[in-house]
């Protein structure tokens, strides 16, 4: 791609993304328990959410790659989750809830990983530019998460919320037509097949990986406003406790760049995953203690913040040209997609049958196995052929 990066156009569609998901992933568990549902079935609505990234992505993937038309998928996405959403008030009971929730989840999941890799095209694949971009996505998820709270703590209803997700989904689509457009993606040839790629170690590590460390993340996006107000926080609390884990990421996203000048890809992800094991302990049996809490919330900067950018830069790395948008796809739908709806799934019945102090210690559990495979298999075939030169 040539010409200036849109700077600000592309950080505007990121922090309206996020902003929608700062208000979702908190608040949308109380809003179905408030409707009566149960642990289980907030675990399998949150699984649908989940699960949608494992097809979307690598369609809209699929069409990116095979037509360059990436920003218009990324338009149409928007455009469609928005309309997809809004069926909420017409739709009836669980049933409609599901179809809802499935539809909107599908177009809303679809283009992430397309305006990943359009964003890193723009960038010529600096990871450090990446970073200053994708920190707005971090602001906007502080934005809702904290505005929603104490909305909802002052007067706004908890019914209200899919008028409020309705609105941020509109947002949404509106700055992604802001960004400019009339620009074809050109691919450099390349002659791997995208399951060529996909079958290298260290490929099947990082996706394997990754994929264990969201299915490890699944009790906290489903489940962790829940497991506060279950120990007498208020919603007001519950949402500042939330935007501090995406405060310290952003903080993370400012200084990654100087992070990266001394210190390889490898050797940041494995500190992550560390950091990530620690994190699920303080929640599990630190709940009754808020420095406990707010330290757990502090190392969000790893467990999402360095792990995504990591992830995010590892994968551009392996998948080149025609396998540029496929390669994210690929990455999203086994780890967000396959990894986050396991994890809600099985949380949601484990939840109800053995408690959270167990559950947010298997996520510890499944942590620890992603250290052992990313200690492994990931990149050190990049490490060997740095140290041969």
């Amino acid at each position: 791609m040539s010409g200036p990066v849109p700077y600000w156009r592309l950080s505007g569609l990121y922090l309206w993304y996020f902003a929608a998901l700062g208000t979702f992933l908190p608040y949308w568990p109380l809003y179905l328990q408030s409707r009566g549902l149960g642990a289980q079935d907030i675990g399998i609505v949150m699984a649908v959410m989940a699960g949608s990234r494992i097809v979307a992505p690598n369609c809209w993937g699929w069409l990116a790659d095979h037509t360059g038309s990436d920003l218009r998928l990324i338009r149409l996405a928007c455009l469609l989750a928005f309309a997809a959403f809004a069926l909420i008030f017409v739709l009836p009971g669980y049933g409609g809830l599901l179809a809802v929730v499935a539809v909107s989840g599908f177009f809303w999941n679809a283009f992430l990983p397309t305006l990943e890799s359009l964003n890193l095209a723009w960038l010529r694949g600096d990871a450090k530019g990446y970073s200053r971009i994708r920190l707005w996505g971090s602001v906007g998820f502080i934005l809702g998460v904290l505005a929603v709270g104490a909305a909802l703590e002052a007067r706004l209803a908890i019914a209200c919320l899919p008028q409020v997700l309705v609105s941020l989904f509109g947002l949404m689509w509106l700055s992604s037509l802001a960004i400019p457009g009339g620009v074809r993606v050109v691919h450099a040839p390349t002659h791997d097949t995208l399951w060529r790629i996909a079958k290298r170690p260290e490929v099947i590590g990082l996706l394997m990986t990754c994929l264990l460390i969201q299915a490890a993340h699944g009790p906290y996006y489903s489940f962790y406003s829940v497991h506060l107000e279950d120990h007498g926080f208020d919603r007001s609390k519950t949402g500042q406790l939330w935007a501090l884990g995406v405060v310290s990421e952003i903080v993370l996203f400012l200084i990654l760049p100087l992070i990266q000048a001394r210190a390889s890809l490898r050797a940041i992800l494995l500190a992550s995953i560390v950091l990530t094991c620690a994190r699920w302990l303080l929640i599990a049996f630190g709940a009754d203690h808020l420095s406990l809490l707010v330290l757990a919330q502090v190392l969000h900067a790893a467990s999402f913040g360095a792990f995504h950018a990591v992830s995010i830069a590892l994968v551009h790395r392996y998948f080149q040209g025609r396998n540029r948008n496929r390669g994210q796809a690929l990455f999203t739908s086994l780890s967000y997609g396959a990894g986050g709806a396991l994890g809600s799934f099985v949380s949601g019945y484990a939840w109800a049958d053995f408690g959270a102090e167990t559950v947010y210690a298997g996520a510890a559990g499944l942590s620890l196995g992603a250290l052992i495979v990313a200690w492994r298999l990931v990149d050190r075939r990049y490490l060997a052929a740095e140290s041969a030169l």
